[in-house]
C-alpha cells in the first residue's frame, strides 16, 4: 500500500493524502480504525437483533463475518497498541454476547471463547479456499 496506489484507487491526489495523514503508517492506522468503527457498529446491530439462544449466537457471527473476516484486519491491528486494545475489547465483547446466548456460568464462557476461536480460524481458512467444518456443527458440540 502506497500513497500512489491509494491515490489511484480513491481519486484523491497523492500529495493530498500525504498532507492529511503524514505517513503511510498513519494512513493505514486511520483505515484500520475506520474498519473497527464499522465493526463496532455492526456488532451493536447484531447484538440487538440476535435471539437469546444458540441460534442467536450463530446469527451474531454470521452478521459479523464479512467485516470481521477482512483480510489482515487483526494482523495489521496488532502492530498498533491502540488498535490491538480495540481488537481485544471487541473479542471480549463478542465472546460475552455469545456466552449470553449459550447458557450461564463458566461453561458458557468457555464455549463462547472456543466458538469465537473456531469462527476466526474458519474465516481465515475460508478466504484461503479451504472449506472444512460447518461452524454450526461445532457449536452444537460445545453447548
Amino acid at each position: 500500500m502506497t500513497f500512489a496506489s491509494i491515490s489511484a484507487a480513491s481519486g484523491l491526489a497523492a500529495p493530498t493524502l500525504v498532507q492529511r495523514f503524514g505517513s503511510r503508517d498513519a494512513m493505514v492506522t486511520a483505515a484500520l480504525a475506520d474498519l473497527w468503527d464499522q465493526l463496532d457498529a455492526r456488532t451493536d446491530a447484531a447484538e440487538a437483533e440476535a435471539l437469546l439462544s444458540p441460534k442467536g449466537a450463530m446469527g451474531i457471527l454470521k452478521l459479523l463475518s464479512d467485516l470481521a473476516g477482512t483480510p489482515g484486519l487483526l494482523a495489521l491491528s496488532l502492530r498498533d497498541a491502540a488498535l490491538a486494545a480495540r481488537a481485544e475489547a471487541w473479542r471480549g465483547r463478542v465472546e460475552a454476547a455469545l456466552a449470553m446466548r449459550l447458557g450461564t456460568g463458566p461453561k458458557a464462557a468457555e464455549a463462547a471463547a472456543a466458538l469465537f476461536a473456531l469462527w476466526q480460524g474458519r474465516l481465515i481458512w475460508d478466504r484461503a479456499g479451504g472449506k472444512g467444518f460447518k461452524l454450526w456443527d461445532a457449536a452444537k458440540k460445545l453447548v
